[in-house]
């Protein structure tokens, strides 16, 4: 099959002065952050491992309090005392939490409540990439679908439906990151429940965003978190494998995060040792692009486009050097 060029492709819209260039919604500022300061109250799920773990090390190393949850209760515990030891054990509370459950997220937001009366930063993080080994497809796999399901998406909306309520009738500044991926955005194939469960964060944190900016009074706000590459449990960092050079650590993926939580992004999307952000950005811009020219579904990977898309990551990084 053949394809002229100029039905297909466009040239990158991420060259200097484009009207697409991503900017920065507000500038930093100095003193602490109102959100991210000693005393204020971190809430994260999926805090026994990777990004979560990591995550609770940086806000402890702030001196937040922090409520830690997951469903896995050994190493939650282990999270907790570490993170006992920086900012002691009064600021930590061990919540054992299965997120799809929603009357155990009701317990875990009443406990947070009860002990410090506010949440400063909602990380909703849990997730499953497959159950039990299985992926779920197409066609196949309909218990790996459930259960992705269950933690990312209704897990996802469990706490933020318990917990968003009050958080919005606090008199300080809070936020709501809820934790996606760039496989819920561009879609590669291999994984297609855990794809449209991410495909659904996004759709919901946009919605929560939204509806938050117009609700009068309320000094909450959402983003959504996309991490890069990162060297977890879900990536395969298991036992003593070591991390390929092209990932980042949970740490250097969640450092990235404050910093854009800091000058209040809503799209966090992290680059990674392999990934640059403007590969990302024209990554992104292809897919919506399949839709937009009427392309293939997927286009990256159809073997009458792939060379194109390959030209078209060329032709546009080729413009920004």
């Amino acid at each position: 099959m053949s394809h002229s060029r100029s039905s297909i492709r466009r040239p990158s819209p991420l060259r200097p002065n484009s009207s697409f260039a991503f900017e920065n919604p507000q500038e930093p500022s100095d003193g602490p952050h109102p959100l991210l300061h000693s005393g204020r109250v971190v809430v994260i799920t999926g805090a026994a491992s990777g990004i979560g773990r990591a995550a609770a090390h940086e806000f402890a190393g702030i001196g937040m309090r922090l409520a830690l949850a997951d469903v896995n209760e050994a190493p939650l515990k282990a999270v907790g005392e570490e993170i006992s030891k920086i900012v002691g054990e009064e600021n930590v509370l061990v919540v054992p939490t299965d997120v799809s459950k929603l009357e155990e997220v009701v317990q875990l937001r009443d406990k947070v409540y009860e002990a410090w009366g506010e949440v400063s930063v909602l990380m909703n993080n849990a997730a499953i990439a497959q159950l039990n080994g299985t992926t779920g497809t197409s066609w196949n796999g309909l218990d790996a679908w459930k259960q992705v399901f269950d933690v990312n998406l209704f897990g996802v909306l469990n706490v933020q439906h318990t917990f968003t309520p009050s958080m919005i009738h606090q008199e300080n500044p809070a936020a709501i990151i809820n934790t996606g991926s760039k496989q819920g955005i561009t879609n590669p194939p291999g994984n297609a429940a855990y794809n449209a469960s991410k495909a659904a964060i996004k759709s919901l944190t946009e919605g929560l965003a939204h509806e938050l900016r117009n609700t009068p009074n309320a000094k909450v706000t959402a983003h959504l978190f996309i991490p890069g590459w990162t060297w977890t449990g879900l990536a395969g960092a298991k036992g003593n494998a070591e991390k390929p050079a092209g990932a980042w650590t949970a740490q250097e993926t969640v450092l990235y995060m404050l910093d854009q939580l800091r000058i209040g992004k809503f799209y966090i999307i992290c680059p990674d040792n392999e990934t640059r952000k403007q590969v990302d950005q024209l990554r992104i811009l292809w897919a919506a692009g399949d839709v937009v020219e009427g392309r293939p579904a997927l286009s990256r990977w159809h073997k009458d486009y792939k060379a194109l898309f390959e030209e078209y990551i060329r032709d546009g990084l080729a413009q920004l050097d």
